[in-house]
């Protein structure tokens, strides 16, 4: 006999203005360091990088490409980790290595055929705030410079590697209507004793 569930309810709720502010987004392009990590740098004693990912975050952009929201990671960093951390999430969109963000961002737009009207951008520090200027949407980490929290449209309660990527994700999910569709999915699968 399965376990009696509760049935599951969304828990997050958004102003009108900003859900209509973050609709239409096909493209979501995030920072790394701030934003997928804590922005501290870690390095072995054999001078190797080490990074700290969240796996909330990493289940966010999971999300998005189950609706088709293309993530696209666009850093000033490359390392063994982050390649590993985005292989490991499917995300094939990267660019690595770059402080001049707003060409690669504009190539991935052209590639996708999407335009900055559908895109949202999170960043934490300068390289991002192009970027964030030109897109739809723009959000930042409670922890970001002061520069970036001025030009984002939304700022999220968790910090960078503490859940903000995912906060993200999730307001970019409720607003294109697809939030409680997962959940759904999530509420309608059955367990098992034993």
């Amino acid at each position: 006999m399965p376990a009696i569930m509760k049935p599951l309810t969304p828990a997050l709720q958004y102003p009108p203005e900003l859900l209509l502010k973050a609709q239409g987004i096909r493209v979501a392009f995030f920072d790394v360091d701030g934003v997928l990590t804590d922005g501290g740098l870690y390095f072995s004693e054999h001078g190797e990088t080490l990074k700290r990912f969240n796996t909330l975050d990493g289940h966010g952009l999971k999300l998005l490409m189950q609706v088709g929201i293309t993530p696209v990671v666009i850093t000033g960093r490359d390392s063994l980790p982050l390649r590993k951390r985005l292989s490991a999430l499917g995300v094939t969109h990267a660019t690595f290595g770059t402080e001049d963000k707003l060409p690669a961002a504009q190539a991935y737009l052209d590639t996708l055929g999407c335009s900055w009207s559908q895109a949202a951008a999170i960043g934490d520090d300068w390289p991002d705030l192009p970027v964030m200027q030109h897109a739809a949407f723009a959000c930042a980490p409670a922890n970001a410079h002061g520069q970036a929290l001025a030009v984002a449209d939304h700022v999220t309660t968790q910090r960078g590697g503490e859940g903000a990527a995912r906060a993200f994700c999730d307001l970019l999910l409720v607003a294109g209507g697809h939030y409680v569709k997962l959940l759904s999915r999530v509420g309608n699968t059955e367990t098992h004793p034993g």
